[in-house]
């Protein structure tokens, strides 16, 4: 018995939760299929998501086929709940995307498409509601290969689309070879060998077609319904078939933290190669540790409680009271990605949380914290000076499912201000400063340089040393980077500061004192605590002598109207920011793309089915960051002690050390 980690992944309202349910029933891991219209699903769980009919956190079932346990995923599919499906990712062995066969690809679609190419998993596709009215399959198919990857090998075809009556007829031998056979023979120079030497049977073709999707290079596609079950069998055969055994090194992956009924941590964790088994104590990240008080496996359509969970499965542990998303159990992945590293674009709003009862201001605070925990991506921020409370944002939708959860979860009545872009800051030029021991009114017991200047857009923030690395304690050293580090959440402008590189250019400190037949003096020896104030200072003045652009977000469109609207749609995209750049017409139909500021892209999706008669439609991603442009530069209220202003800096700082 073998084990396959499997995500269903897909534009919203493509059909993901109900081809989950359909799948459930196939193999007999429930007696009753769910709906999404009547909330009775098996992976929407959250009152909110029965109610609003869509997913909002991912869910793990499981079943049986054959050998093979299959854990399957279903995962968010509105764009505003990408950060579920970004925790997901790391933990899979394979996916099955799955398109709309009315709809066809969308903008979804293609970014979880790339995301999936990228990171090399394993993807089945699955043309789902061939058998609703308007179903176009071929025409699918053809976009798929245009707009997705071209290195798709489909394994049948429709009879009937678009009726009640449709169904998935597979491939016989000679027409998969049809299908298959530039794919596969294009990157398998012995395949194309044996083909035209009349020796390559449906055998070997099926084998180098399971080779190549388990590298992640070809993806089968196959058609059918989740309502009427149509060509589920064969997806079913297709992912037993077709997709790769788990396997690496020991270790285990937290991929997702909820809270139970009486407030316990349960860490969703997947279990690369390994067992964890109840009353483990297990190493966390940053040296922590966690003993496991209790583990359940999924398991037949549901978790089951159990003592262990071993390598390849999918389990629920308690008693991590420290555990965070993220987090390794026991050894990392060879091919694990960077801590903090990204697969989707970070969110790009931000907005201000007011509680209605200025009362419940603390149990707001303790509630948001919470909430972060299962959603890092959330980006609790405390402005401590103004009582304010805000939260990072992909959409609208999010901002509405966080004021029910609030209401339904934790009793709590929340307004929320208008949303703002999350801008960033760069460095313009080359900056540098430094303060030195018991000189120049400098109160700390250390000496600090920085020297600062731009770095390519998208390396983040790099640090880097040019003096000797024993020139003092390694440990005040990590203090200043990590302190460097810290610093650049907030700039000149209070926004966080990318695209920089810092050098320490100058150091020192003053070594560990004692009196005769006395303890240490603290008064005369250099502590962490000298660095971690004194690098603030000095890093803003460094930023300061640089100086800094505020950068705003934007987001590339692609906008399909009636091509009689065209006339329209220019001055309402120039009022709202937007810049077209490709217009194309043809057969009633415009399309445009271009750019578009993101906190504009909320007005703009207002703005357009009126003018274009309700048919537009609108897909928009996160594209880049640009300078803002003309007009008041944004600044954003800092919550640190605003090193910018060193005497209320220093009197923050001072004072609380004394305290």
């Amino acid at each position: 018995m073998h084990v396959l980690n499997l995500g269903i992944l897909a534009h919203v309202d493509a059909g993901k939760t109900s081809l989950t349910e359909r799948l459930l029933h196939s193999v007999g891991a429930i007696d009753e299929i769910g709906s999404v219209d009547d909330g009775s699903t098996r992976t929407d769980t959250l009152a909110l998501e029965r109610r609003r009919g869509i997913t909002i956190k991912s869910a793990v079932v499981s079943f049986t086929v054959g050998t093979t346990t299959v854990n399957l995923i279903d995962t968010p599919g509105h764009p505003d709940f990408v950060a579920e499906v970004e925790r997901v990712l790391g933990v899979l062995d394979g996916a099955v995307l799955v398109v709309s066969a009315v709809e066809g690809v969308q903008a979804r679609t293609r970014v979880l498409m790339r995301t999936l190419r990228r990171l090399r998993i394993p993807t089945l596709l699955f043309v789902n509601k061939i058998d609703r009215r308007g179903a176009q399959c071929e025409a699918v198919l053809r976009r798929i290969a245009a707009r997705l990857t071209p290195a798709v090998v489909p394994m049948g075809r429709a009879a009937a689309p678009g009726t009640p009556a449709a169904a998935y007829v597979p491939y016989a031998d000679d027409a998969l070879r049809d299908a298959a056979l530039d794919v596969l023979a294009d990157r398998d120079d012995a395949l194309l060998a044996a083909y035209v030497e009349g020796g390559l049977s449906g055998a070997r073709l099926r084998a180098a077609l399971a080779e190549q999707t388990r590298r992640a290079r070809a993806h089968p596609v196959f058609l059918g319904s989740a309502l009427t079950g149509a060509g589920v069998d064969a997806l079913i055969g297709g992912v037993t078939e077709l997709l790769p055994a788990p396997g690496g090194p020991v270790s285990g992956s937290v991929f997702k933290v909820e809270r139970g009924a009486a407030g316990e941590r349960i860490a969703y964790v997947r279990m690369f190669s390994g067992t964890v088994r109840t009353r483990d104590t297990v190493p966390l990240r940053d040296g922590r540790e966690g003993k496991v008080t209790a583990a359940r496996v999924f398991d037949g359509g549901a978790d089951a409680r159990e003592g262990a969970v071993a390598a390849g499965r999918i389990g629920k542990l308690w008693g991590l009271d420290g555990v965070r998303i993220g987090d390794t159990l026991g050894a990392p992945r060879g091919d694990a990605p960077p801590p903090g590293a990204h697969h989707f674009a970070p969110p790009t709003l931000e907005t201000v949380v007011v509680p209605r009862d200025p009362a419940d201001a603390g149990a707001l605070h303790l509630a948001l914290t919470q909430l972060a925990e299962q959603d890092p991506l959330i980006g609790l921020r405390h402005d401590a000076v103004r009582r304010e409370l805000s939260v990072s944002l992909y959409g609208e939708v999010q901002k509405e499912v966080v004021q029910a959860t609030l209401a339904e979860e934790y009793g709590l009545d929340v307004t929320f201000r208008g949303t703002t872009p999350l801008c960033v800051e760069r460095p313009v030029g080359t900056g540098s400063a430094a303060e030195f021991n018991g000189r120049d009114g400098n109160p700390f017991l250390a000496t600090v340089g920085l020297r600062v200047e731009p770095a390519p857009p998208g390396s983040g923030v790099s640090f880097g040393l040019e003096v000797e690395l024993g020139a003092m304690p390694y440990a005040f050293f990590r203090a200043v980077e990590d302190t460097v580090r810290e610093t650049l959440g907030q700039g000149l402008y209070g926004w966080e500061v990318t695209g920089c590189a810092v050098a320490m250019t100058h150091c020192g400190y003053s070594p560990r004192q004692s009196h005769a037949h006395q303890g240490f003096d603290k008064s005369m020896s250099s502590t962490g605590a000298d660095f971690r104030g004194l690098t603030p200072l000095v890093l803003t003045a460094a930023l300061r002598a640089a100086g800094t652009r505020v950068h705003e977000p934007v987001h590339r469109f692609r906008l399909e109207a009636p091509a009689d609207t065209l006339g329209v749609l220019l001055p309402l995209l120039a009022k709202e920011r937007a810049v077209p750049g490709d217009v194309r017409t043809g057969g009633g139909v415009c399309v445009l793309e271009g750019t578009v500021p993101a906190a504009r892209v909320h007005a703009l999706q207002r703005r357009l089915p009126g003018p274009t008669r309700g048919e537009a439609e609108l897909e928009t991603e996160f594209d880049h960051y640009e300078p803002v442009a003309g007009g008041t530069v944004p600044h954003r209220p800092r919550t640190d002690d605003n090193p910018l202003d060193r005497k209320e800096y220093l009197l923050n700082v001072t004072r609380r050390v004394d305290g």
